[in-house]
């Protein structure tokens, strides 16, 4: 592959040194040269899965402007490689990389069904909504085989626990028959991404992740279920999908959704490397225009961790971004509510079944 070609099937292009050890490596010309000649991969572009056994696995979340009090994730990197996902950063405390070592080595929290029951029936813990998905994607492709996240929705059915739900894969439809009857006591909310309609644009920003036509009929088969959906356009990236808003809204409006959420694209830790590099390759005849207006948003810098301006930016390209998600909302999705999730029955499941003394 020549150097500045787009890699497909991946978000980031290249690997990226972590931030943290003192040492990295680069690949030198004459290495490529000879693995071309010999008609040799220079790296290994295959997934890997490394098992973990954490000891805790309910997250508190200290941040101000996230929206949610408490995560809870299965797996930490993600196959789905979209280039602009803001945990890239966090696969760096795990000793890898933020670039294609994020997409290519996942770990896998073995012990996560064990811990959450711990926590459920721990006597100090009080039911708070707990967010599956608050880093990475729990409906990732290893889900699939491993199975850890519809067991963890078993546990919230038999423990009466509210849950949330963050993902951008339509294989969340495997379990509408655990999420329905969280529904029916009001414990359950799935926010499903949906960027782009244009599926060329959801290619390239999300290459292993479901078609937008999957996404679409998600939100449709979950809200027949009355199970609630709220769609999150996130991030909203200028001159990529920013003229997207209000065509999006109208079309999941149609298909059931209950609310739209946004934020604005930020490029911050080592992300603004791997984006801007992904641009170049994927892009190029736009790219210093992106870039120039995703500073714009954040005061003039790619990099932006301000709590209170971070997730929706500043400045008059974040404000019509704005103005429209408001004519959007009132528009087509007047009148429709997102349920409070119901944190009053789990006091009495907390050993498994319904207290009656």
């Amino acid at each position: 592959m020549k150097g500045n070609e787009h890699i497909k099937g991946r978000g980031a292009q290249h690997q990226v040194a972590n931030r943290f050890f003192e040492l990295s490596y680069e690949m030198r010309d004459d290495f490529l040269n000879y693995c071309a000649a010999e008609g040799e991969e220079a790296t290994d572009s295959r997934t890997t899965f490394i098992d973990t056994f954490p000891k805790t696995i309910v997250n508190k979340v200290n941040s101000p402007d996230v929206g949610l009090e408490f995560s809870l994730n299965p797996y930490q990197g993600c196959e789905h490689g979209c280039v602009y996902c803001y945990a890239r950063n966090s696969h760096e405390y795990w000793g890898y990389g933020p670039g294609l070592d994020f997409e290519q080595k996942i770990l896998v929290k073995r012990n996560a069904v064990e811990l959450l029951e711990q926590k459920l029936r721990s006597k100090s813990w009080k039911a708070a909504p707990i967010v599956l998905s608050g880093n990475t994607d729990c409906y990732q492709p290893i889900e699939r085989k491993l199975q850890i996240t519809r067991k963890l929705l078993q546990l919230f059915l038999k423990y009466k626990h509210p849950v949330g739900i963050i993902t951008k894969n339509a294989f969340i439809q495997r379990d509408i028959d655990i999420l329905e009857e969280l529904a029916k006591d009001n414990l359950v909310r799935v926010n499903l991404s949906i960027t782009s309609l244009e599926e060329k644009t959801r290619q390239l920003l999300e290459p292993r992740t479901a078609s937008i036509k999957k996404r679409l009929q998600t939100i449709e088969k979950l809200s027949e279920k009355d199970i609630p959906v709220n769609v999150m356009m996130a991030p909203i990236i200028p001159s990529i999908n920013s003229h997207e808003i209000l065509p999006l809204i109208k079309e999941i409006a149609e298909r059931g959704a209950c609310g739209v959420g946004y934020t604005v694209v930020r490029l911050n830790g080592a992300i603004g490397e791997v984006f801007s590099e992904w641009i170049r390759r994927a892009m190029p005849d736009r790219a210093d225009k992106v870039l120039h207006q995703i500073a714009e948003c954040h005061n003039g810098t790619l990099n932006d961790s301000r709590f209170g301006t971070r997730m929706k930016g500043e400045g008059n390209i974040a404000d019509q971004i704005s103005q429209q998600f408001a004519i959007g909302r009132k528009k087509y999705l007047s009148g429709r509510e997102r349920p409070v999730l119901n944190c009053d029955l789990h006091e009495q499941y907390k050993d498994g079944q319904l207290k009656l003394f």
